[in-house]
Order: C-alpha cells, then sequence, then structure tokens
C-alpha cells in the first residue's frame, strides 16, 4: 500500500480538523477555567488563613494588655466568620486559659466545653477535654471529670488522660484507683517529656497507703479461778 500524498494528508488532516475543533477549544477553554478557578481557590484559601490568624493574634495582643471584653469581643467576630476555623477554637482556649487565670471556673469551663464539642480538629477536642477535666476536678465535680476522660479516645494523650483520671480520683478520696491510674500514665509514658514522670510518681507516692488487714480476735482473758494470788 502506497503512501499517501501530501495533498491527500492535508485534505485528512482538514476533515479531521472540521469535525473535532469544537471539542478541541473546549477542552483548552475549560482547562484554562479549571487553572483559573484552582488558583482563586488556592489565593481565597491564603488569604482567609491570614485573616483568621490575624483574628486570632488580636485576642491574643488584647489578653496580653488585660482587655478580656475586647479579647472575647475578637473571638467572637472570628467564630461568627469563620465557625469551624482552628483559630477560633484556639482563641477560645486562650480566652479559657486567662479565664482560669482570673478564678473564673464556670466562664472556663463554658469556652472549653464549647471547644469540646465543636472543634473540628480531633486534637483540639482532646484538648479541651483535659482541660475542661482540670476545671471540673477543681470545682469539686470529679464524676463529670472522669466521665470526660477516656484513655482509649485519646491515643497519644492516654498517659495524660490516665494521670487526670489519678487526679480526679484521688481528690475523690479513692487512693487505690487513682494509684492505678497514676501507674498506667508512668506505664505508658513516650520518651518525648509530654508527661512529667517525676511529678507523677511525687502524686501517686503522696497517696494513704492501702488500709492494714483488721487484727484477728484478742486472746481471751483466763478464766478467773476464785483462788487468791500467790
Amino acid at each position: 500500500m502506497e503512501d499517501l500524498s501530501d495533498i491527500e494528508r492535508e485534505e485528512q488532516l482538514r476533515r479531521w480538523w472540521s469535525e473535532n475543533w469544537a471539542w478541541i477549544i473546549g477542552g483548552i477553554a475549560l482547562g484554562l477555567v479549571l487553572l483559573a478557578g484552582w488558583q482563586y481557590w488556592q489565593r481565597h484559601r491564603v488569604q482567609t488563613a491570614e485573616r483568621d490568624e490575624a483574628g486570632y493574634v488580636a485576642v491574643l495582643e488584647a489578653l496580653s494588655r488585660n482587655q478580656s471584653d475586647e479579647a472575647a469581643s475578637q473571638a467572637k467576630a472570628l467564630r461568627e466568620r469563620k465557625p469551624g476555623s482552628p483559630y477560633a477554637d484556639q482563641a477560645e482556649l486562650a480566652l479559657a486559659r486567662s479565664a482560669l487565670e482570673r478564678r473564673d471556673l464556670d466562664g472556663a469551663a463554658t469556652l472549653l466545653r464549647g471547644v469540646a464539642d465543636r472543634s473540628q480538629d480531633a486534637e483540639l477536642r482532646q484538648v479541651a477535654r483535659m482541660r475542661l477535666a482540670r476545671v471540673l476536678v477543681e470545682q469539686g465535680k470529679h464524676d463529670d471529670a472522669l466521665a470526660l476522660l477516656d484513655p482509649a479516645a485519646g491515643s497519644a494523650f492516654a498517659p495524660l488522660v490516665h494521670e487526670l483520671r489519678g487526679d480526679a480520683l484521688a481528690a475523690k478520696g479513692d487512693a487505690s484507683a487513682a494509684r492505678r491510674e497514676y501507674e498506667a500514665a508512668l506505664e505508658g509514658a513516650a520518651a518525648d517529656g509530654s508527661l512529667d514522670r517525676d511529678f507523677v510518681e511525687l502524686k501517686r507516692d503522696a497517696l494513704p497507703a492501702a488500709s492494714a488487714a483488721p487484727a484477728g480476735p484478742a486472746p481471751a482473758a483466763p478464766a478467773a479461778t476464785g483462788e487468791p494470788a500467790k
């Protein structure tokens, strides 16, 4: 079979182009639109993150000036503008820390519970739960604190969760259970220093010793014989 002539090849190319030009132009246009959309979305994400970060920094700066009302207002605006932003969670954690420094335990508990229930970041939820548990222990709500602290759900936080459970049980007066939790915290502690082993050991060793077994019955007194003593 002879090769196509130049004229035949040119005619074949014209025919192919006439049949497919619309698809080709459409594909190029669609690609350009998608590229422009992706670039816009990337710019929008960066700008949103920068705006959220600026809102979080504004909260910290207000707290550093002891302007708690201004800090709360900035945090509220950040939450309303971007409800799922981790910066909004971080801002409320900072407000809770400030409330604790003022000994406003109820205010701190409300903020921490909000982050624990609402945050889309699993790590921030766990951090909020642990901080809330500490507040509840200080409020004497030991069982509520224990209900928040599940070592299995804490994964990397498990040793810290065990320590907090030990604190709650010790405050509740259950020394045996508290000792078991402190031991579990020490056994599961990583070498990264996240757990203060010396402090946990100090708390464990300060627990009351286990109650001694009750003494047996006292020996019976000798029966009186009625004879005078010699």
